[in-house]
């Protein structure tokens, strides 16, 4: 049999793979000294909104009803002036394509102005406010018992009204503030939340909210008496009559009435000075067996209106744009730049361990027994 010959293979001999370094940016030292971009309040608002243009405009997370209004609105309208305005231009007067356009733009803005302004959120306490309360409500000092009413009594124009605790912003809410299940805030004056214009109704964006179906309304209806107009007059001078205006004669016709109907409904909320939750719920009603009156009413109808549409805007308090303080912003900025740390630290462990197993020498193998290995000839 043939001799075995083996060559040893120098482990230090192979060519050894050189670690590539995590990527490096400037100096440490300057990178350190880099001040941290403040960050505003509205990245770190705790309720179900949406901010755009930096904190400027905000809306409801659920708006997806919102395009279908304006879709709505724009097509019917787009419908009107293309098709039926040059036909009644021609046969009545140039007066009814003008009074369209103002209504068409008092529409969009007052819709615009509905949906992207703070309806009137109430910040939530801030951990040493609730605390504060909690030692109010539970003389005992056992903060873990929860009562089951949590409730104030306070005195408006000599009734008695009652203040309920919310558990999520963990405050007493005002007078006529409610908190919305959708957005997850508590809304002073709250009325309801629209779906169709994507935000909650609230004590700022109420006179919006009705000058929108009011004004919706008169386009509508001139919509609506405009196309019949034209479908009569087009019978009478036995002109073709295009289909866009049966479209637009069936969307009106169902719409005008619910629309007429909810501005109606609003009107009489306006002049009561009530708002659509307390008149659901029967607050000032005496349904409940109580001789209650609404406290908030003046008596007068001519100074509920102006009480509700012509009171001075309030200011914003959840202030959106503002800036966090410092520490506050550190604490939201960890969470940034803890999971990249990370990476990177795990990165560098196994370069380390990869290199550490390339340099280490390879065991020599032990020779073969060729006698007792046929194999190796």
């Amino acid at each position: 049999m043939k001799n075995c010959e083996y060559q040893q293979i120098d482990p230090q001999a192979l060519p050894t793979p050189t670690p590539t370094p995590p990527p490096h940016h400037g100096n440490d030292t300057e990178k350190k000294k880099e001040p941290r971009r403040p960050r505003r309040k509205w990245e770190v608002f705790p309720g179900k909104n949406r901010f755009y243009c930096n904190g400027r405009i905000i809306v409801a997370r659920q708006s997806g009803v919102l395009p279908l209004t304006l879709g709505l609105i724009l097509v019917t309208s787009g419908l009107f002036f293309i098709f039926d305005c040059p036909f009644l231009v021609k046969h009545l007067t140039s007066c009814i394509p003008v009074i369209g356009g103002v209504l068409f733009v008092f529409v969009l803005i007052t819709l615009l102005q509905t949906s992207f302004t703070d309806p009137g959120i109430l910040p939530r306490a801030t951990p040493d406010e609730a605390a504060d309360i909690e030692k109010q409500i539970d003389n005992t000092g056992n903060t873990s018992y929860r009562p089951p009413p949590r409730t104030k009594e306070v005195l408006i124009n000599q009734q008695v009204v009652k203040l309920k605790y919310c558990f999520t912003c963990k405050m007493f809410r005002p007078p006529r503030t409610s908190h919305c299940s959708l957005c997850d805030n508590c809304v002073e004056r709250f009325d309801h939340h629209c779906p169709w214009v994507g935000n909650c109704v609230g004590k700022r964006n109420y006179r919006f909210f009705y000058t929108f179906i009011v004004s919706l309304s008169f386009l509508t209806a001139f919509i609506f008496g405009c196309v019949t107009t034209h479908l009569a007059l087009s019978m009478w001078f036995c002109s073709d009559l295009q289909s866009f205006t049966a479209v637009e004669l069936v969307i009106c016709f169902f719409s005008v009435w619910s629309i007429l109907g909810l501005s109606g409904f609003h009107t009489y909320l306006v002049a009561s000075n009530l708002t659509t939750n307390e008149d659901i719920k029967g607050s000032w009603s005496g349904k409940s067996g109580e001789d209650v009156t609404n406290p908030y009413s003046h008596k007068n109808i001519f100074i509920n209106c102006c009480s509700v549409l012509c009171a001075p805007m309030p200011p914003s308090l959840i202030d959106r744009r503002g800036f966090l303080p410092a520490d506050e912003s550190a604490q939201t900025g960890s969470a940034d730049i803890e999971l990249p740390t990370l990476a990177a630290k795990s990165e560098i462990n196994v370069v380390g361990a990869a290199f550490a197993l390339q340099k280490s020498p390879s065991p020599v193998p032990a020779p073969c027994d060729c006698h007792q290995n046929s194999f190796c000839a």
